[in-house]
C-alpha cells in the first residue's frame, strides 16, 4: 500500500482520506466545495486515483470531486481474505457512497471503472445525476452487451494475454511482480505520450504492488476474466429507464487497442441514443494519461451545459 501522505514529488497533492463502509480501509480524495456537485471518478486496471489527478485539480475550483482507489490499488488496502471480482468492486462502491450519503452525482469512468460504476447506477439510479465514459464500458443490461466484450475480448491483446497466461499457469506469477513490470502491463493496454514517463509517475503506478500480496487486486480482475467469474450488475427495467434519461457523455481515445470504439462505444449508443460522442484520435487507453487537456475541457464544458439546462 503506497503510504497516505505520499505526493509524489507533488504530483499528486491531495489530502488523503479513509473510509472503513466497505470493510477494509478504502483511501479517497474529497477535493472542492462540499456542497458543491458531486463527480465521483472510478478507475481501472492496473491505475487509481492518480489517474484522475489533472482532472480533479481542474474540476475542484467549482464541484466536489470524489476519487476512490478501489480495494487492492493505489492507497487502499489489499486484504488477504476477500475476493476481487467486479461484483465485490460494485459492493465496495455501493457502501462507500451510502456511507457518505452522495447525491446527484456525475460518474466519470474509465476501464473497469465502467462496468464497476454502472453497477452503482442500477442499484441507486436516483442517486446519479449523470454518466461520463472516458474509455470505460457501459454494460446495462443490453442483449449485445456479452457479444460485444467477447468480440473485443478476441482482439484485444491485453485479454489475450490473460487467457494464455491463464492456461500457462504464469498469470499470478507475472501480475504478482507488477511492481518490477508496471510499465509494460501499461503499455500493453496503451498509452502514446511517453514524455509522461518519469521516475514518480512509475512509483505512482507501481508502488503499490510491492511484493505479491499487494497484487491481489490486480490479479483478481484479470483471473476474473479468466474464469468468467465477473457478474455484471443486471438494472430492472425502471433503472434502466431511469438511467438512459440521464445526461450522458462518451469521451474515447480511438488508438485504444483494449476497450476498442467499435465495441464500445455502440454500447454506450444504445443506452444514451442521443448522447454526444467524442473521439479522441491519437489518443490510447490511458486516455487521461495522453489528452488530460482535452478530456478536462469536454467534462468540464459538459456540467456547465447540462446544469444550466437542468436550471433553465
Amino acid at each position: 500500500m503506497i503510504p497516505a501522505n505520499e505526493t509524489f514529488n507533488g504530483t499528486f497533492p491531495f489530502e488523503p482520506r479513509f473510509n472503513q463502509a466497505a470493510g477494509f480501509r478504502m483511501h479517497y480524495v474529497d477535493a472542492g466545495p462540499q456542497h458543491a456537485q458531486v463527480v465521483l471518478c472510478l478507475h481501472g486496471e492496473p491505475t487509481w486515483g492518480y489517474l484522475f489527478r489533472d482532472l480533479t485539480s481542474r474540476l475542484s475550483t467549482h464541484y466536489r470531486v470524489i476519487v476512490p482507489d478501489h480495494m487492492g490499488f493505489g492507497k487502499s488496502e489489499t486484504p488477504a481474505d476477500r475476493s476481487y471480482w467486479l461484483q465485490d468492486h460494485i459492493d465496495n462502491l455501493e457502501r462507500f457512497v451510502l456511507s457518505l450519503d452522495l447525491r446527484e452525482i456525475t460518474l466519470v469512468m474509465h476501464d473497469f471503472g465502467g462496468p464497476a460504476g454502472m453497477g452503482l447506477a442500477a442499484r441507486h439510479p436516483d442517486r446519479i445525476a449523470r454518466i461520463v465514459s472516458v474509455n470505460g464500458p457501459t454494460p446495462f443490461g443490453q442483449a449485445s452487451q456479452l457479444e460485444r466484450l467477447m468480440a473485443n475480448a478476441a482482439e484485444a491483446p491485453w485479454f489475450q494475454w490473460i487467457v494464455q497466461a491463464h492456461a500457462a499457469g504464469r498469470l499470478e506469477t507475472v501480475l504478482g511482480e507488477l511492481g518490477f513490470n508496471i510499465l509494460s502491463t501499461l503499455k500493453l493496454n496503451g498509452f502514446e505520450r511517453n514524455e509522461v514517463i518519469s521516475d514518480s509517475w512509475l512509483r505512482a503506478y507501481g508502488s503499490h504492488f510491492a511484493n505479491p500480496s499487494d497484487c491481489l487486486g490486480v490479479i483478481g480482475w484479470a483471473k476474473g476474466f479468466a474464469l468468467d467469474a465477473h457478474r455484471f450488475e443486471m438494472p430492472d427495467a425502471a433503472a434502466q429507464r431511469a438511467i438512459s434519461s440521464k445526461p450522458a457523455l462518451a469521451i474515447w481515445g480511438m488508438a485504444d487497442r483494449t476497450l476498442g470504439a467499435a465495441h464500445f462505444l455502440p454500447l454506450f449508443s444504445e443506452l444514451f441514443p442521443s448522447a454526444p460522442i467524442h473521439r479522441l484520435p491519437g489518443v490510447s487507453h490511458y486516455s487521461f494519461e495522453d489528452a488530460p487537456v482535452a478530456i478536462a475541457s469536454l467534462i468540464e464544458a459538459f456540467l456547465q451545459q447540462t446544469t444550466q439546462r437542468a436550471l433553465a
